[in-house]
């Protein structure tokens, strides 16, 4: 690693978004394919259907996964877009430290 934290802006891209999104949408529609059976020898019949029911979960797929990548874009305060992320975006800003008793909060009690 290059020793540069990344900012938000850099992480959010939207091209990368679009293509985790196509990524999932082409992932529903070949997992949908082989359920139905589409690569077997099977009437022609079933084989289109089978690739009509894949389109139509892959295109819930791409969008449902583009409104929910959205909503936790909105989660994302903007001031906080500019900021470097240097450390896990989940963790608690100041890590907790042991008592000065030296007893760790996972001790069992008696």
């Amino acid at each position: 690693m290059s020793g540069e934290h990344p900012t938000r802006r850099e992480i959010m891209r939207p091209v990368q978004l679009l293509g985790l999104a196509f990524v999932a949408a082409v992932f529903s529609g070949v997992i949908t394919l082989v359920s139905m059976g589409a690569f077997q020898s099977i009437p022609r019949e079933d084989a289109e259907r089978a690739v009509v029911v894949a389109l139509i979960v892959a295109g819930v797929a791409f969008i449902a996964t583009l409104v929910i990548i959205a909503l936790l874009m909105l989660a994302v305060d903007p001031a906080q877009v500019t900021k470097r992320v240097d450390r896990p975006v989940l963790y608690p800003e100041d890590p907790e430290t042991p008592d000065e008793t030296g007893s760790s909060p996972s001790a069992p009690r008696h």
